[in-house]
């Protein structure tokens, strides 16, 4: 009895030391969270969820948040299997949903973030955060069409394995100097140790040149005591290039917190750094400088509890080492999210990244343009510049549209890397051929073009009839091809209002003035003379060829099979013909430039290289004539027939009122 006593007082005690042993190593995980260092508590929360069986849910859906948040603020994507577990053991905290919602629109699973913003919007139904997520989730189908024409790329000149390098600034306006924020050793002697915030090595700031080539030279530490144990980085430079602003953030948790300093450039290196001044509560933590163009306005970033929540952007006057009359930038620009990483472009719009704005996830780049009352325009910059991962940090190539910014697109350890962006120059021209009514190119046929802009020009086909003429974007031209021996043909094209580069295709198929050219698609009641509404069409054609050619007469001719008698067939024909002239009168076109005439069966067709090609059992040369039909098969007949009933015009004169 006495030993059965002993062994339950010692399983007792064992569970007792285990539980004491679990709420120790929390502590000391919470510890480590409490003061920002999310790596390391990351690490320790992950073998303290490991060890915790299904009985302990309780503390495994602490735990698993606390993962959860640690990933998140590291920017891990595996932070979401973290949220997911905490879900499952029921852990309270009204911000699980929500930051569950935003890792799952991050990762780019619209259905399953907007079902999880709903779930959240039940308990705290105003947040501006939730309800942009939502509206991004529920039309993000419509926001993926509206991509832009930036072109994208991944270049070498700045990024390196295994580090993040990111928030990429131009020192001053020529372009030729780069300066950005990267985790890799300051040299090859350098052994870095990883921070137990961000798990990876401290950030220094790197300058890379232009070379005489135009091409980017290797990175190298920036010059002077910019660069220290401590972290720096996410840095802005004057006009000139001759100021530098930098965030430094100490690289131990319970340090000085983040801060911003300024040094200036003198010969070929940078002076000693001297801290802004900008809260009076230096326990605020402020970073991200962004200089405006002519050096008067600092913007920054701030966690300020006097923002709206998050972390916001700020603004204040610089005076020396001072920034005074602090403003916040107010709701058009700051949400309950975060806005990060401002840029102030040589135009001096404002750029920003923000995970609180109708967005695809994650940080995207904003583009604020300023209104006269003191409020902005924000717009999101779109695909491909922004993705469902984190996008910030966008510097400009001087008032150009190209420059470079920051992304974690396509990286699943969370790291940075630097990309470019460029617009193309739209380009747009006009290009197609010249042929007769048969298909035939005309060589050195001539394209006159006449645009709203000025533009006159003129241009010869090559020899197989092709052309091919540059314009400009928002121009609107009028065409016309001409060809000895050829009716003038025209045409209009307009780039106006386009955003895309365009190639228009424009053919030209002219009518000789020497033969007859049948009218394409001209149809009439069977055995009558009425013409049908499919005939539109072929009557427009003609309608247009006589107002591009207003010198002209022709006459209208129409010709039947031999089935029925030839009176009957001529008179017919003749009905049909006028039926044609008065429906050109009725669209404006001059009487007596019209005649008509009926022919009948008296005109069979003369089989030309065209027909004999389209069907194999006619000949070239070959006469259409009642003889020569009625020794077909009654299926060739029928085609035969079919060719012969046709309506022509012919020309006539080509000096109407010329004289």
């Amino acid at each position: 009895m006495r030993i059965k006593t002993s062994v339950l007082f010692f399983l007792a005690a064992v569970i007792l030391l285990s539980g004491c042993s679990i709420k120790a190593r929390i502590r000391k995980a919470d510890k480590r969270y409490d003061i920002g260092e999310y790596s390391a508590a990351a690490d320790l929360y992950k073998r303290i969820y490991s060890n915790l069986t299904y009985k302990e849910k309780a503390f495994k859906g602490k735990i698993a948040f606390r993962q959860a948040e640690c990933y998140r603020l590291t920017n891990q994507v595996k932070a979401e299997q973290s949220y997911q577990n905490a879900l499952r053991y029921n852990y309270a905290d009204s911000a699980l949903l929500l930051h569950y919602a935003l890792m799952l629109h991050k990762n780019g699973k619209y259905p399953e973030a907007a079902a999880n913003y709903k779930l959240y919007l039940k308990t705290d139904s105003n947040n501006v955060v939730a309800l942009n997520g939502l509206k991004a989730c529920n039309t993000i189908a419509e926001i993926l069409k509206n991509q832009t024409h930036y072109d994208v790329k991944r270049p070498s000149d700045f990024n390196q394995r295994r580090t993040s390098n990111y928030s990429p600034a131009f020192v001053g306006t020529s372009a030729d100097m780069i300066a950005f924020t990267s985790t890799r050793p300051l040299d090859k002697k350098t052994v870095q140790k990883n921070s137990a915030i961000t798990g990876l090595p401290v950030n220094d700031i790197f300058i890379s040149r232009k070379n005489a080539v135009g091409k980017w030279e290797t990175p190298e530490s920036i010059e002077g005591e910019i660069n220290t144990v401590n972290d720096e980085g996410v840095c802005t430079f004057s006009s000139d290039g001759k100021i530098m602003f930098y965030t430094r953030s100490s690289s131990t948790a319970d340090g000085h917190g983040t801060e911003i300093f300024m040094s200036n450039r003198a010969g070929g290196t940078w002076s000693k750094p001297q801290k802004i001044k900008i809260f009076a509560d230096s326990t605020i933590s402020v970073a991200h400088p962004a200089i405006s163009p002519d050096g008067l306005t600092l913007y920054f970033v701030s966690d300020n509890k006097k923002g709206l929540g998050g972390k916001d952007i700020w603004k204040g006057t610089l005076a020396n080492a001072e920034c005074k009359y602090i403003e916040n930038l107010g709701p058009a620009i700051n949400t309950p999210g975060d806005e990060m990483f401002p840029t102030v472009a040589p135009d001096g719009t404002l750029y920003f990244s923000s995970n609180g704005h109708v967005g695809f996830g994650g940080l995207d780049i904003y583009k604020a343009t300023p209104k006269k009352d003191e409020a902005w325009i924000v717009e999101n910059m779109g695909l491909p510049i922004n993705s469902s991962s984190d996008d910030f940090g966008i510097t400009f190539d001087g008032k150009s549209p190209k420059g470079y910014f920051s992304s974690n697109r396509n990286e699943t350890k969370g790291l940075d890397a630097i990309w470019s962006f460029e617009l193309p120059e739209l380009a747009y021209s006009i290009e197609g051929k010249v042929t007769d009514e048969k298909g035939t190119e005309i060589p050195e046929a001539t394209i006159r073009m006449v645009s709203n802009s000025g533009l006159n020009t003129r241009i010869i086909t090559k020899k197989d009839g092709t052309y091919r003429i540059k314009i400009d974007k928002d121009m609107d031209c009028i065409m016309q091809a001409s060809a000895r021996g050829y009716l003038n043909q025209k045409n209009s094209v307009s780039s106006s209002g386009l955003d895309s580069s365009k190639i228009f295709t424009v053919n030209f198929k002219l009518s000789s003035v020497s033969k007859p050219i049948q009218i394409e698609n001209i149809f009439y009641e069977f055995g009558k003379w009425d013409l049908t509404m499919a005939s539109e069409a072929g009557l427009q054609v003609l309608v247009k060829m006589l107002n591009d050619n207003p010198n002209i007469t022709i006459e209208i001719s129409a010709n039947t099979d031999y089935v029925g008698s030839n009176p009957d067939n001529k008179a017919l024909s003749e009905k049909r013909a006028k039926s044609v002239v008065d429906y050109l009168i009725s669209k404006k076109i001059a009487s007596d430039r019209l005649s008509s005439v009926g022919y009948g069966e008296e005109k069979p067709v003369t089989v030309d290289a065209n027909l004999a090609k389209k069907y194999s059992f006619l000949k070239v040369n070959d006469v259409l004539d009642e003889t020569y039909i009625l020794k077909l098969t009654p299926e060739q007949q029928e085609i035969a027939n079919q060719i012969n009933r046709r309506t022509e015009f012919r020309v006539l004169k080509t000096t109407y009122k010329l004289y």
